[in-house]
């Protein structure tokens, strides 16, 4: 019916303003932020330090959407796409491989520092390439599983080559029992699995500080790996969570599988604040380099230093002349 129509594509009017600030807002802070990380951790972090495969592919996951960002901003500034059906797909694409990229590798972190912290003789004989290889199989099936998210807004595409992102239309799937399953899914590889992942290596990491089978003289790492598990956590709780909560409602109701007006209402009102959130974690991830890493830090602080050093230089043999 017609009000069934207008409970599932309700006019949200602050939503083209929204994205375009919260975008501009995520852009230049992402940018610096993920090209300051990748560069220090190519150039100067061990490849022996733990999880710097891992962190390095999470930055580049991150560079990739935040490139795109001044595409979005174009878009929803301006209300219409004059750059091809494919580079629209293309930036879709992209938001949801970063996004499922960087579930992958912060649980690959988590899941190795709660081993290595378990069993650190392991770690010693562990191999870089064995995170390369992990990360290389991450980015595969990432990269196959998200090609169904351009492949069910192309649909839109048809009716409208102006339009672009949230203005695609879902493609309509005939079965409602396949919504509810594809969509289910989904959920369970792509979040609900991470989750538990995440959380109990941070509880199980957390928990071997008050335990005994841990050598105490390594408490100090103990800290480190329980810091950085925790991190991936808040970030992944942070900025997931509240999208896929939301992401399984959103799909039923594009589906028409709920119809119900008022939680409809809800669930597309709130898609923008959750779509926006799951962006932020390009801004959050690099706080998990700065804060969880010893000689990030370090080649930061020296850097800084040196930087701020040849500026007052610069100035005093200006003053002298």
């Amino acid at each position: 019916t017609q009000s069934n129509q207008n409970c599932s594509s309700p006019d949200i009017p602050f939503k083209s303003t929204f994205y375009a600030t919260t975008y501009t807002l995520i852009f230049i802070p992402g940018l610096l932020a993920n090209s300051a990380a990748l560069w220090v951790l190519c150039r100067y972090i061990s490849r022996k330090s733990k999880a710097v495969i891992f962190m390095i592919n999470l930055a580049v996951a991150d560079l990739a959407h935040v490139l795109s960002l001044p595409l979005r901003i174009y878009y929803y500034i301006n209300h219409s796409w004059p750059f091809g059906n494919f580079l629209c797909l293309l930036c879709f694409y992209l938001k949801y491989l970063n996004m499922y990229a960087s579930i992958c590798f912060l649980s690959c972190i988590s899941i190795q520092r709660y081993f290595f912290l378990y069993h650190p003789f392991r770690a010693k004989d562990w191999k870089r390439r064995y995170d390369v290889a992990i990360s290389a199989l991450v980015w595969l099936l990432v990269g196959m599983a998200c090609l169904p998210f351009p492949i069910m807004r192309s649909h839109g595409l048809d009716n409208n080559s102006n339009a672009c992102f949230a203005d695609l239309q879902v493609k309509p799937i005939e079965s409602k029992v396949g919504t509810v399953l594809m969509t289910g899914t989904a959920e369970l590889l792509g979040f609900v699995g991470p989750l538990i992942t995440i959380l109990y290596c941070t509880w199980k990491t957390r928990d071997s500080i008050r335990g005994f089978h841990i050598p105490q003289e390594n408490s100090g790492e103990r800290q480190k790996a329980l810091r950085m598990v925790s991190m991936c956590a808040i970030v992944f709780c942070v900025c997931f969570a509240p999208y896929h909560i939301n992401f399984f409602f959103y799909m039923l109701v594009k589906e028409k599988v709920i119809t119900d007006c008022f939680l409809s209402t809800i669930t597309l009102y709130t898609q923008p604040f959750c779509l926006s959130l799951a962006s932020l974690d390009c801004c959050l991830d690099p706080i998990i380099y700065f804060f969880m890493t010893s000689e990030f830090q370090e080649q930061i602080s020296r850097h800084s230093s040196m930087a701020i050093r040849s500026r007052l230089m610069s100035k005093e043999s200006a003053s002298s002349m």
